[in-house]
């Protein structure tokens, strides 16, 4: 038996017959005949000197041996497409691959789009708005707008505007609970997107810093942070609403918060992508239109008290 490795023609047709269990349909995604295929699997045992599939009648099944080479081999081939479309993104700086999560990309993202569309008609943008962790090579991601707790010392991590959370509501809705000791009697509306958070940013929290002994736990409660803000916006109770997705609803009026005392997360949205990427051309104009698009409503902050809780 040698070390030596098989051609990559008989690793290939292995892995897909692996995956099918079925040389026809293994023949047909690689565009060979069945015989063609058989050929190279059979030249793939003979270099490894047993058998890697069993011969049924209308079927084939994995040997022991063949148990063994299927995940490598599929994770090899994995890989190795991986890194061909980090290669080709390398030499592409028209297309621009974002993901985010669902309300980051709706609240903030969506309503700013056209500006950095127009200031950029050569760059091709595509979203995919999601909460899981890619993987940026694998999933063939640019960049990627990241909330929470993060750990990524293998990228390059541009930590983004303070999150803080205060109450926000309709004027209307404003002019019901003009008061501290109104509110309390306000249809409350909560964000259990960061439930997460220790120490909590929640109703409970903000009452007992204003000096309310308020247990608030009742209310419409939504699981996506953009749905809470939504229900606020539909003018049916006050939101606890997390800076990034209320700051322009707040600059353009349709919410406001009359109690001027935010909450800080301790966590921030962070913009990341691979390590050297971030002077891309495509990817460097993401990141400061990003920046100065969150500078054009740093003044919301004016004149509000912001308290960390973890003191």
């Amino acid at each position: 038996m040698s070390d030596r490795l098989p051609p990559l023609t008989a690793l290939r047709a292995f892995d897909a017959a692996a995956r099918h269990m079925s040389f026809a349909k293994a023949a047909e995604e690689l565009h060979v005949t069945p015989a063609a295929l058989s050929f190279q699997i059979k030249s793939l045992e003979e270099h490894l000197g047993t058998q890697v599939f069993r011969r049924l009648n209308r079927a084939v099944e994995l040997t022991e041996s063949g148990k063994a080479l299927a995940p490598g081999v599929a994770d090899g081939f994995q890989t190795l497409a991986a890194a061909w479309r980090s290669a080709e993104r390398v030499q592409d700086n028209q297309t621009l691959t974002v993901t985010a999560g669902p309300a980051f990309t709706a609240k903030w993202m969506a309503p700013r789009l056209f500006e950095f569309a127009q200031a950029h008609p050569d760059v091709e943008l595509r979203f995919a708005a999601s909460l899981k962790m890619m993987d940026l090579a694998r999933d063939g991601i640019d960049v990627a707008i990241r909330f929470g707790h993060g750990n990524e010392e293998d990228h390059y991590v541009l930590p983004l505007a303070e999150e803080w959370v205060c109450p926000v509501m309709t004027p209307e809705m404003a002019t019901r609970f003009p008061t501290l000791d109104s509110l309390v009697d306000a249809p409350l509306v909560f964000d259990d997107s960061i439930s997460f958070l220790i120490p909590p940013a929640d109703w409970t929290t903000w009452f007992r810093v204003m000096g309310v002994d308020h247990s608030a736990t009742h209310g419409l409660r939504f699981s996506q942070a953009d749905h809470a803000v939504d229900a606020a916006l539909a003018g049916v109770g006050v939101a606890l609403g997390r800076r990034s997705l209320v700051v322009k609803d707040l600059d353009d009026g349709r919410l406001v918060a009359p109690f001027p005392t935010a909450l800080k997360t301790g966590v921030r949205f962070r913009f990341l992508c691979a390590k050297g990427a971030e002077e891309r051309p495509h990817i460097a104009a993401f990141r400061d239109w990003v920046v100065a698009e969150i500078s054009k409503t740093g003044h919301i902050t004016d004149g509000m008290t912001l308290v960390d809780v973890s003191e």
